[in-house]
């Protein structure tokens, strides 16, 4: 029946159905945006902020890390991959030119670094790697010599520039290229923030026990800051969101209030033959149901395509909307939508039901 009386006024009902459509649109729409943002976010940090650096500390006897407390770490850090830099500044030259740069030697390169041009060897046993500004100065690409110290190597892979918490090393060699003592740091690549930042402190309470020895950096919370900060943007978003959807729901009480007084005698004569008050009030408030249900779901299953093609724009994967960050919006969009219908529904079923009978028949 209730589907029956929304049917005979169908365009007051898809423009009522179009308001909670709209608001349920602005609502997930708004909430997958920035679900889709905090995303990106995390995925632009993740490579370092499953790292930690450790260093020499203020209090340390010398100015770099020993072997045997490199075999320390390795030994607080069992489960992660530990890996020992050694810096320095060496003369690095090509048949074109000759510059003087910082020069990192490491074994495992491509825990580091991502190549822009090439293949970061893994094990890196021979060869250099560069990034773009030395291979521009040097005039060398992928295969061509160049000299670093007094030793000539292969180009292997042109690495990218480095941005936040990246290492900008200008020349990546392999052991034994730097004869200096020590190690300048030790990376600990970890399985995620949380264990990194968990390393960096067991690392530095391990050494730390009388004065500073070593000091450790991690950006392990930074994508805990960056969800906290997006969840407040949501927050922002879904209120404004939810402006629509009041303004819905004004229209759909106006909708129902317009329909039970167009209705008065049916609802007079109804209520002369016996039909129970909350027979009445079930019906109005089935229909305003109804129109929310119909509404929530058009809303949301338009909401997940227009959140599919945004993950299709930026990240070239649609699917990623159906993860749970995002498609808790669309049941949130549509568990709203069909709340505010019936709640706009609850006072003009309440004053169709009150109607006395003889006063609904004469009006």
């Amino acid at each position: 029946m209730a589907w029956r009386n929304l049917w005979r006024n169908r365009l007051r009902t898809i423009l009522a159905a179009l308001g909670i459509v709209i608001g349920v649109i602005a609502i997930a729409g708004l909430g997958i945006t920035g679900s889709a943002l905090r995303y990106g976010t995390a995925q632009q940090f993740s490579d370092i902020t499953d790292q930690a650096t450790v260093m020499p500390g203020e209090d340390a006897e010398q100015q770099y890390l020993t072997e045997s407390q490199v075999q320390s770490i390795r030994g607080v850090a069992s489960n992660a991959t530990v890996i020992p830099v050694k810096q320095g500044r060496v003369t690095v030259s090509s048949h074109t030119g000759e510059s003087y740069a910082s020069v990192d030697q490491v074994t495992k390169p491509r825990e580091l670094y991502s190549a822009h041009k090439g293949t970061i060897p893994q094990p890196f046993r021979t060869g250099v790697l560069i990034n773009n500004e030395t291979a521009a100065y040097l005039n060398v690409t992928i295969g061509d010599l160049i000299i670093v110290g007094d030793q000539s190597y292969k180009v292997r892979a042109i690495i990218s520039d480095g941005g936040i918490g990246y290492r900008n090393s200008r020349v990546v060699v392999s052991p034994p290229a730097l004869s200096k003592q020590g190690y300048s740091s030790v990376m600990i690549i970890a399985e995620d923030g949380d264990a990194a930042q968990y390393l960096a402190n067991a690392t530095k309470d391990h050494f730390n026990t009388e004065g500073e020895v070593v000091r450790t950096s991690s950006y392990g919370g930074l994508n805990q800051r960056v969800g906290s900060l997006f969840s407040t943007l949501n927050l922002v978003l879904l209120g404004i969101g939810s402006i629509s959807l009041v303004v819905a729901g004004v229209s759909i009480l106006n909708v129902m209030l317009m329909s039970t007084i167009e209705r008065r005698s049916e609802i007079g004569v109804l209520r002369a033959v016996g039909v129970r008050r909350k027979d009445i009030l079930r019906m109005i408030l089935a229909e305003a149901t109804l129109l929310g249900v119909i509404g929530g779901a058009v809303g949301a299953v338009l909401s997940a395509g227009i959140g599919a093609l945004l993950y299709d724009t930026l990240y070239s994967d649609p699917l990623l909307v159906f993860r749970w960050a995002s498609a808790r919006y669309l049941i949130v969009g549509f568990c709203f939508g069909a709340f505010a219908s019936v709640l706009s529904g609850i006072y003009p079923a309440w004053k169709a039901a009150n109607k006395r009978p003889v006063e609904a028949i004469r009006s």
